[in-house]
C-alpha cells in the first residue's frame, strides 16, 4: 500500500490538490459556509483525475508490475489521503476558534464534533458516485464530477441549515453537554467512511477490469 500510495503523490497529484488538502484551516474564518470545505477535499480527486487522464496514467501505470485492482486500489487511498488530511488539519484550527472564543457562525453549522461527522458521510457519499462513475470508463472524470456534485450540494445544504434548526441547536455548540451528543454523530461517519470506501473499492474494481485500455 505503501508503494502505491508513493507512487500517486509523487506523480499523480495535482499540485492543486494539495493546496485544496490544507484549507482545513478555513474553519478559523468567522462568518464561512464551512462546509464548503467539504467540497475542496472532493475538488482535490476531481483534478488530480483530470490530470491523470491528460497524462495517460492510466496507461503508464498499465505498463508497471500493478494488477488493475492495484490501480484503482491507490486511487482510493490517494482520495482517502487527501480527504482525511484535510479533516485532520483543521482540527487544529477549530481549537484555536474554541480558545480565542470566536462568536458561532452565522452562515451555519460550527466546527463541531458533528460538523466532522457529516463531513466524513459526505466525503463517503460523494466518493461511491464520483469513483465509481469514473472507473467505468478511466477517462470521463467530468460526467462523474457532475453525478456526485448532486448528493454533495443536498448534503451540503443540509449540514448548513442543520445550525438554523432550534431543536438541532446541540448540534452546533462547543458545550462539555453537547459534544456528549454529538459523538455518536463523528462515530458514526467515521464508520459509514471505512465502509463505503471499502464498497466504493470492490465496485471501482469490478468495473475497472472490464475496461479495455
Amino acid at each position: 500500500m505503501k508503494t502505491l500510495l508513493y507512487k500517486e503523490l509523487r506523480l499523480t497529484a495535482h499540485p492543486t490538490s494539495v493546496v485544496f488538502a490544507f484549507l482545513g484551516c478555513l474553519v478559523l474564518v468567522p462568518a464561512y459556509p464551512y462546509s464548503v470545505i467539504f467540497l475542496f477535499g472532493c475538488l482535490a480527486p476531481y483534478i488530480t483525475l483530470v490530470n491523470a487522464r491528460e497524462t495517460n496514467d492510466l496507461w503508464y501505470t498499465a505498463t508497471l508490475p500493478m494488477t488493475k485492482r492495484e490501480s484503482v486500489l491507490s486511487k482510493c487511498l490517494l482520495t482517502a489521503t487527501f480527504q482525511l488530511f484535510q479533516l485532520a488539519f483543521s482540527v487544529p484550527f477549530a481549537c484555536l476558534r474554541a480558545v480565542l472564543a470566536v462568536p458561532n457562525n452565522p452562515v451555519g453549522l460550527d466546527a463541531t464534533a458533528a460538523w466532522y461527522g457529516f463531513g466524513l458521510m459526505l466525503y463517503a457519499v460523494f466518493d461511491l458516485v464520483f469513483l465509481s462513475s469514473y472507473f467505468k470508463s478511466g477517462y470521463r472524470v467530468g460526467r462523474a464530477f457532475l453525478l456526485a456534485s448532486v448528493p454533495m450540494a443536498l448534503g451540503m445544504a443540509a449540514v448548513e441549515t442543520a445550525g438554523h434548526l432550534p431543536a438541532l441547536a446541540w448540534l452546533d455548540s462547543v458545550r462539555p453537554a453537547d459534544l456528549g451528543r454529538q459523538v455518536p454523530i463523528l462515530l458514526a461517519g467515521l464508520f459509514l467512511y471505512a465502509a463505503l470506501l471499502a464498497l466504493t473499492y470492490r465496485i471501482c474494481a469490478r468495473r475497472y477490469e472490464t475496461v479495455d485500455l
